[in-house]
């Protein structure tokens, strides 16, 4: 494909890469992402997920939250793809500076990837919200019920939950994308705040968006591939 070889051209001119990632990188290990047509939204269940997720629902009723966070997001056994593996040789090549991922499911790191901004948290990390005692995800994923530190506190997935506030990797990850040479966006929406609005903040050189579907940005991009990430991927070197 013709995209491809520019987008290969264009990544070989550049020494300051940043990467930024949605749900859309991590289906080809076999995870939902949320507003496609398939995705976690669009099921039907009593609530939507935006309130199974909230912090309002974490602290009225502990053992919906978990039941539904349990039944989505136990992605313990799911291994990096073309588009982790890529990204880990690209950093290790010295280009790629950072990966500012929305997902929570730890693929990059797992593939090997050092300079991870997780702007809304990890699975593997969680936390008694009680004494502040860390715990494995592990621990959350195979409980039978609420999952309880020793000392009898909840132990908390350290996730951004709807109506939390991002914590400081966020400022990180604004940083890492104003000084950047080339953001290349993947398998993201961009309909989500405040983690969209970083897109506005890039001034560098190349803006590219790779995704399956539309972007409310794709206007702006000097390059835009809608297609499976793992088929632009494995073609680049």
């Amino acid at each position: 494909m013709e995209k491809i070889k520019t987008l290969q051209k264009m990544i070989n001119a550049c020494s300051n890469i940043v990467f930024f990632g949605g749900a859309g990188v991590s289906t080809e290990s076999g995870l939902k992402d949320f507003r496609s047509k398939e995705g976690l939204y669009q099921e039907k269940s009593k609530y939507p997920a935006e309130m199974m997720l909230s912090a309002t629902m974490f602290n009225q009723d502990q053992e919906a939250f978990f039941t539904y966070y349990k039944e989505n997001f136990n992605c313990l056994d799911a291994k990096p793809n073309k588009t982790h593996l890529y990204l880990k040789k690209l950093e290790d090549r010295g280009k790629l500076k950072a990966i500012i991922t929305q997902n929570i499911d730890g693929l990059d790191r797992k593939a090997g990837c050092k300079k991870v901004y997780e702007i809304h948290g990890s699975i593997y990390r969680n936390y008694c919200v009680k004494c502040h005692q860390f715990y494995p995800a592990e621990k959350v994923f195979q409980s039978s019920s609420v999952p309880r530190c020793t000392c009898g506190g909840v132990i908390k997935p350290d996730v951004v939950l709807y109506e939390e506030m991002l914590d400081s990797s966020f400022q990180e990850a604004i940083q890492k994308i104003s000084q950047a040479e080339m953001l290349l966006v993947a398998g993201t929406s961009l309909t989500v705040e405040p983690a969209a609005s970083l897109i506005r903040l890039f001034k560098g050189k190349y803006l590219v968006i790779l995704n399956q579907e539309k972007t409310p940005y794709d206007a702006l991009a000097n390059l835009v591939i809608h297609a499976p990430l793992g088929s632009i991927f494995e073609e680049l070197k």
